[in-house]
């Protein structure tokens, strides 16, 4: 959604007349720049960022995907909204979205979670099912985390707020992603993607500590299309596999607050056997970096 400019104007901006107000009016709505593109091994979709720009607030809605599982190896998939944990050198992540993962035999699975990362993620009991309307936002005050979850098709919501020490809020993303896991060694490796067919994320949103809002694309921060491909870039997933699969967001359209990711491929050979279980918890796994 793009920012829109304030009614009011400061006593200090009267000063420089109207050509001068006029003028900062024209820059404030400058148009947003096209986004720029990357290559992940995990995650599809968009991220916002920028330098010296810090996020408070990200939200977003997706319907959830029924999916197309068939027998044979299990997939696994994940829509989600956060903030941080795009940045190479960071080691946190605020998020909550759902998952669609199938089973070996064929059946679909769906969950709802939350995660601050490097904390284990948790699971939200709110009874999600294929084609729900689902809507998200997270929001970092200090060192506390509000993450709200609502199932808008069955009514039915989520809200928790909690205290971390260690938060990022470099950056906000709206991501379709190939869940990673770790063994009880600590070996991670990225799960093959589930296929999801096509995922829609619109109402997309972000506002910075600032208080200025946009879409994905804004006057107030920069954003980077995201590609899920094999030997790409993985976000908080440092893997000995080359899993996943592949996957492809659309342009941006809504006022750069809306678009597609289509699923087209799964890889295999991961060595991933039986269903989803304790292991995976039915939702995401990060490992630390």
């Amino acid at each position: 959604m793009p920012s829109r400019l304030p009614r009011f104007v400061h006593p200090r901006l009267r000063a420089l007349g109207a050509l001068g107000v006029a003028a900062l009016a024209c820059l404030c709505a400058a148009p947003a720049a096209l986004a720029d593109t990357a290559v992940s091994g995990n995650w599809a979709g968009y991220a916002a960022h920028g330098s010296g720009v810090h996020f408070r607030t990200v939200t977003g809605r997706w319907q959830v995907p029924k999916g197309a599982c068939t027998g044979g190896e299990p997939g696994y998939s994940s829509i989600w909204v956060g903030l941080g944990g795009y940045s190479v050198s960071s080691n946190a992540l605020e998020q909550t979205g759902t998952e669609l993962d199938c089973t070996r035999g064929g059946r679909a699975v769906y969950s709802a979670w939350y995660e601050i990362v490097p904390a284990p993620a948790h699971g939200i009991k709110i009874g999600v099912r294929g084609g729900d309307l689902m809507q998200a936002t997270v929001t970092v005050k200090g060192h506390r985390v509000t993450v709200v979850l609502q199932d808008l098709t069955r009514h039915r919501g989520f809200r928790r707020t909690v205290s971390a020490a260690g938060l990022d809020t470099t950056s906000a993303e709206w991501i379709v992603e190939a869940p990673s896991a770790c063994d009880g060694s600590g070996d991670c490796f990225t799960l093959p993607l589930a296929d999801f067919g096509s995922a829609t994320i619109s109402s997309a949103r972000a506002v910075n500590r600032r208080g200025l809002a946009g879409g994905i694309t804004s006057p107030w921060w920069a954003a980077t299309e995201i590609t899920l491909a094999p030997h790409g870039t993985r976000f908080f997933a440092d893997s000995f596999n080359d899993a996943g699969g592949k996957a492809t967001p659309s342009l941006l359209a809504a006022g750069a607050s809306s678009f597609s990711v289509t699923y087209e491929g799964s890889a295999s050979g991961t060595g991933v056997t039986g269903q989803p279980g304790p292991t995976f918890s039915g939702h995401l796994v990060h490992p630390r970096r």
